[in-house]
């Protein structure tokens, strides 16, 4: 090859990488900028945004909406918390549910769709993730941001040699101090995800919340599956709703939150608040580390034939077959079992029972289609929309 088919070679690899870059660029700006409508119900009486219980957060990539749905009816007040790790979309969905469809009859109602806004906006390095996901609703398809299980390293860098997680002392895997669910009670000097979480405690502080609810999704290959992960104050209340949901609408365990484990919700928020703390799991199969193709489709049907292959081997920690496990059959176990454990707390706490009327429980989900319960943004009016 001369000297000058050599040169333009380089020119034209250059121009190429050039293109590609600037591609991916806008790609990925699109996405970390991309905005989900929510449309509030008219049970939603208030919303703030975290910055109010932590000033250093006001205005920045975490300052996430706080929705409260408040009865005026003295009660008790629970909190239900959706995208801790943003790539387990039935957490975020079945939150928005309860944002657009629920009303309280007694007591308060806290619901956060976006947990951790950071990890929303970014996808897994080298995993293929698709960048978003829609979900079809009776007037179209609603769209929605795929995310990542940690905050995006542009938010949060560099990440330490080792992570110390604050105050337990425990040394936890360095890239965790990018995971919401790592870094609880927070720390209010710490790195954003610390200070997500620090804002977090004060509002469950200021605001008394009673119930801590934290929503989530696992691999099959992942022991804690399709369970109810709960703090020791509130074992009699998981143990309870998971009967209660095995015996009537779907199988849910229930295991303690180990006390040595620190930095998880379940932990956590039990032991710095007077709340009590569980935290959910449903099937995710697009997490297993033995899928397929890691696509829209697997993300929303949880059908993937190596997955099954890898449970005939009794490699898998819950069951799957041809039907896989959808996502409104995820959604559906959210929904059903916080309504549950709500209750249930009620009945063990009389006069600061937290009712809720016009959220779908588990078989309503699956035979409506969890997009049947999202309102059209185009005909709501201005100010009953914000954005995630």
């Amino acid at each position: 090859m001369t000297d000058r088919n050599l040169a333009i070679v380089k020119i034209v690899s250059c121009v190429l990488v050039g293109i590609a870059l600037i591609i991916s660029g806008v790609e990925f700006y699109n996405h970390r900028n991309f905005k989900e409508p929510v449309v509030v119900g008219s049970g939603v009486t208030e919303v703030k945004t975290l910055g109010d219980y932590f000033a250093p957060l006001k205005g920045t990539i975490n300052d996430t909406n706080i929705y409260i749905i408040d009865s005026g009816v003295p009660g008790g007040t629970a909190m239900l918390i959706g995208r801790s790790h943003p790539e387990e979309p039935a957490t975020n969905l079945a939150a928005k549910i309860f944002v657009e469809n629920a009303k309280l009859t007694k007591g308060r109602l806290i619901v956060v769709i976006t947990a951790n806004q950071s990890a929303s906006r970014v996808t897994r390095p080298g995993d293929a993730y698709p960048m978003y996901y829609t979900i079809e609703t009776p007037w179209g398809e609603s769209k929605f941001r795929m995310g990542d299980r940690w905050s995006n390293p542009l938010d949060s860098w560099p990440d330490p040699e080792a992570y110390v997680h604050y105050p337990s002392g425990q040394l936890l895997a360095y890239m965790d101090i990018r995971n919401f669910n790592r870094t609880w009670p927070g720390r209010e000097n710490g790195m954003i995800t610390e200070q997500t979480n620090y804002a977090f405690m004060n509002l469950i502080r200021e605001e008394n919340v009673d119930i801590f609810i934290d929503l989530h999704e696992a691999e099959l290959e992942y022991p804690v599956i399709s369970t109810i992960v709960a703090h020791q104050k509130a074992a009699d209340i998981a143990g309870l709703a998971s009967m209660i949901l095995t015996s009537s609408e779907f199988r849910i365990g229930m295991e303690f939150s180990p006390p040595s484990l620190h930095g998880l919700s379940h932990r956590e928020v039990g032991d710095h608040s007077d709340a009590i703390s569980l935290l959910f799991e449903t099937p995710e199969p697009f997490l297993d580390r033995v899928r397929g193709i890691t696509d829209e489709a697997l993300l929303l049907t949880g059908k993937d034939e190596f997955v099954m292959t890898a449970g005939k081997f009794g490699l898998l920690y819950e069951k799957i077959d041809e039907n896989g496990w959808p996502i409104d059959v995820r959604v559906g176990r959210h929904c059903s079992s916080t309504l549950m454990v709500i209750e249930l707390w009620g009945d063990f706490n009389p006069g600061k029972e937290v009712v809720i009327e016009g959220v779908p429980r588990y078989d309503e989900v699956v035979s409506n289609g969890t997009g049947y319960y999202f309102h059209d943004p185009s005909k709501a009016r201005t100010q009953d929309i914000y954005y995630e």
